[in-house]
């Protein structure tokens, strides 16, 4: 791999990795301080916070068609016209994500009660989601931004925005949680409120930032047109149908660990988190191999986005095996900033370092999927993490978990072992070049 490619990587993604641990930390960070107040908080933000990135899934597909039309719009050197995906996400968030927050905030204690009967988690989980879901809007607006600052190659952009509304994040989260400065003592719910006030302000400091360095590429400087709006909803739709599934299929998961016992949701929660700490630089990689990916092809270089998809698997795996490594040394360690517990903490100490050892070999499905969605094959991702999640995974995580009593151990090998035959799919298909022919 020539080393120029490889610096035009690191430096598109880069900033996507930070934005994306950044993200993972600071609900690590949560999971730490709502963890002080007891295992059952924790399973009841656990299983809100599931539910919650359920409801967010309706409007995730934003960041990946906005990124790939801009992209495209970039490399076929129409500039001016790079904003226009960018006004139609930020519409959809009015028109479409503010409604259906406040639908699902209606129904809240509903919804939850479907997901886990323990009453003490659901009054825990209850006030939390019942804050957290009224972001979805912000969410919708976020997402956008992030996709019109990476597909024109200024992620950095996207990061420092990110950080900042981090740092406000845990702020106003801790001081909610505890009574802080004057404000009221709230529990696991002053996360919640944190989170989305946070959200809220972040939209408002993107939105500054778009209008005072975006305003060339035609921010705010006309009305999308039609052949806009098709093209960011064809790409949008069949990703937030896939991330709804999937999200659907995390919280199903959820509800499954919940059958094992609380303890082992509380456990599964944690785990997660830190898996998503893994993950997410691997999703930040394939993020930027959208852009080139896009790119390449708006430039009518299909074998040049071809290996765009190939060096960024090979940088992903190097990363993903240097982030395992404290997972599988020190487990225990780890799992103690959030489990407090010897007993119910050694739950977790197996599946940690199965997570650390095997998830290298994530690292082709993560860029590969990003990749194909820069391509424009929104369908053909939907298709596969659909099927390998709903008809492979959560079948057998039922049968092996809680019906046969092989527990938590049993769902997370599941999961590998899914995570490593999607990554076999997605390699053959990339190899097949039939995306190469998508036109947007």
């Amino acid at each position: 791999m020539q080393r120029q490619r490889i610096q035009t990587i690191l430096w598109l993604g880069l900033p996507i990795i930070g934005g994306m641990l950044s993200q993972s930390l600071l609900n690590l960070v949560d999971a730490a301080m709502v963890g002080s107040l007891g295992e059952i908080s924790l399973a009841g933000v656990g299983i809100a916070s599931y539910a919650n990135f359920m409801c967010v899934s309706l409007v995730t597909g934003l960041s990946s068609g906005v990124q790939a039309l801009v992209a495209r719009r970039s490399g076929q050197q129409r500039t001016a016209e790079c904003a226009q995906p960018l006004h139609v996400g930020l519409l959809v968030g009015v028109a479409v994500a503010l409604p259906v927050s406040i639908v699902i905030y209606m129904f809240a204690p509903w919804y939850l009660k479907l997901l886990n009967s323990d009453p003490g988690v659901l009054a825990e989980g209850i006030p939390y989601f019942e804050w957290r879901v009224l972001s979805v809007a912000a969410v919708a607006f976020n997402f956008s931004f992030r996709g019109f600052w990476n597909g024109i190659n200024h992620s950095m952009i996207y990061l420092r925005a990110l950080l900042f509304m981090h740092i406000i994040n845990v702020i106003l989260s801790y001081s909610l949680i505890f009574g802080c400065f004057g404000l009221p003592e709230m529990g696991s719910a002053g996360a919640g409120l944190g989170t989305t006030l946070a959200m809220y302000l972040g939209s408002a400091i993107y939105a500054w930032m778009t209008w005072q360095m975006g305003r060339r590429h035609g921010f705010l400087q006309c009305w999308p047109d039609r052949r806009t709006w098709a093209g960011v909803l064809k790409l949008t739709i069949p990703t937030s149908l896939q991330q709804t599934l999937f999200a659907a299929g995390i919280t199903a998961m959820f509800w499954i660990i919940g059958q094992v016992g609380s303890h082992a949701l509380a456990v599964g929660h944690v785990l997660v988190n830190l898996a998503l700490f893994l993950i997410l630089p691997g999703v930040g990689l394939g993020m930027a191999a959208t852009t080139l990916v896009s790119h390449s092809l708006g430039e009518n270089k299909p074998d040049h986005a071809y290996q765009w998809g190939w060096d960024t698997v090979k940088i992903a795996g190097g990363v993903l095996i240097v982030l395992g490594i404290p997972f599988w040394l020190f487990p225990d360690l780890i799992l103690s900033c959030f489990i407090y517990d010897e007993r119910i903490r050694a739950m977790g100490i197996l599946p940690l370092q199965l997570t650390g050892l095997t998830m290298v070999l994530d690292a082709t499905s993560l860029v590969l999927t990003q990749a194909l969605l820069g391509a424009g094959a929104n369908r053909t991702v939907l298709k596969i993490a659909v099927s390998m999640q709903w008809l492979f995974f959560l079948p057998l995580a039922w049968v092996f978990g809680p019906y046969l009593g092989y527990g938590l151990i049993a769902i997370w090998l599941l999961q590998i072992i899914q995570r490593t035959l999607t990554s076999v799919i997605y390699g053959i298909i990339w190899s097949r070049r039939h995306w190469a022919s998508i036109r947007l």
